[in-house]
């Protein structure tokens, strides 16, 4: 049986103006319900859909824990954050 691997993802909306913070154990999952209306209320209220930085984890306690630090931050430190690997904001999961 193969590692589980849990992930801290951010979600902007097209705007850039809203962003969301979100843990998942499936991120192509997840994206997915996030795109169809079927992620949260504030990612579907806002049309957070653009994943634009997400952080790998081996232990769900690790990446939850992440998720409330992040969530703690200021939104420009989350920018510069996102920016350290995708410093265009670009979607990092292109829809097909």
């Amino acid at each position: 049986m193969g590692t589980r691997q849990y992930w801290t993802y951010i979600l902007v909306s097209g705007s850039g103006n809203a962003m969301y913070i979100g843990v998942t154990n499936d991120l192509e999952r997840r994206i997915w319900e996030h795109r169809n209306g079927q992620g949260s209320e504030f990612a579907r209220k806002y049309r957070a859909t653009r994943l634009v930085y997400a952080e790998e984890y081996d232990n769900p306690n690790d990446a939850i824990a992440r998720e409330k630090q992040l969530k703690g931050w200021r939104r420009e430190r989350k920018n510069e954050l996102v920016r350290t690997i995708n410093p265009e904001f670009r979607d990092l999961m292109p829809s097909e």
